[in-house]
């Protein structure tokens, strides 16, 4: 059962590594970086801030002690001179109190102030590589982009990215059909034309040995009714032949009967 899960967590973790790896944009991974070294640069330039304004405070509280002690100095003096000893002895004690807070002050402001120099630096080089990730950054981001640019442009004209793919599928499948329906309609053409297929709505075109029959037919129709007409207007009794439209003599004509069928052209 163990090693099932163990093979079924590293399917999920391939799968997932291959997922973000495909979503990811090394341009947005650059950016994300750039932005927390800024980040990063600032907080050092608040901590030089801080410490200076430490240092700064110290230097304060200095000018005040040192300014302190000057007076017990002189106050001591006067005092003395006025032969109060043991004014100037006061005067001294506190004094000697003073300067070894002026000499605690002094060491923490030397400490303050290595520590603002070496902050001072760092922020210096940091922000000189700050500057070289952004030029490199920068520099990366375009090549990518000039790249993807380039790969999209060679699939297209090699037809093998999605989109065209899906285009020329598209246009295979319209030229297929177009054949399909050219081949249909050829095909139909020449069974109605060859008398394979009938024309159920009359309106196809007969092919041409049926047409000059039907033409024969119908003039042969109208001669044999026009030389009726003729001769019964002339009151005979023969038949006028059809030939040079002249009547042959003894021919008879033939009565119509009205009830035998006539053979119409189809």
């Amino acid at each position: 059962m163990s090693g099932v899960m163990k093979r079924m967590g590293m399917i999920f973790r391939a799968k997932a590594n291959k997922a973000l790896d495909r979503a990811e944009d090394p341009r947005e991974t650059l950016d994300y970086s750039y932005q927390k070294q800024l980040e990063l640069l600032q907080k050092v330039r608040r901590g030089v801030a801080d410490v200076a304004t430490s240092r700064k405070r110290l230097e304060l509280q200095l000018n005040q002690l040192q300014g302190q002690s000057s007076k017990l100095e002189d106050q001591g003096r006067k005092a003395l001179a006025l032969g109060r000893e043991d004014l100037a002895r006061e005067a001294l004690s506190r004094r000697a109190a003073l300067q070894q807070q002026v000499t605690d002050l002094e060491t923490q402001h030397r400490t303050l102030q290595g520590e603002e120099e070496k902050l001072t630096l760092a922020s210096q080089r940091l922000q000189a590589k700050v500057d070289a990730f952004r030029t490199k950054k920068e520099t990366i981001k375009a090549t990518y982009t000039a790249a993807q640019a380039q790969t999209r442009i060679g699939e297209a004209f090699s037809g093998i990215s999605e989109e065209m793919g899906d285009v020329g599928m598209a246009i295979q499948r319209a030229e297929d059909k177009t054949a399909q329906l050219q081949a249909r309609a050829g095909a139909i053409d020449e069974l109605l034309a060859s008398g394979a297929l009938d024309d159920q709505s009359g309106l196809a075109a007969k092919d041409d040995i049926a047409a000059e029959l039907d033409r024969i037919s119908g003039g042969t129709d109208v001669e044999i009714e026009l030389q009726r007409m003729k001769a019964e207007l002339a009151g005979g009794s023969g038949a006028p032949s059809i030939e040079g439209g002249k009547s042959s003599p003894g021919s008879q004509v033939q009565p119509v009967d009205q009830h035998k069928p006539r053979f119409d052209k189809q």
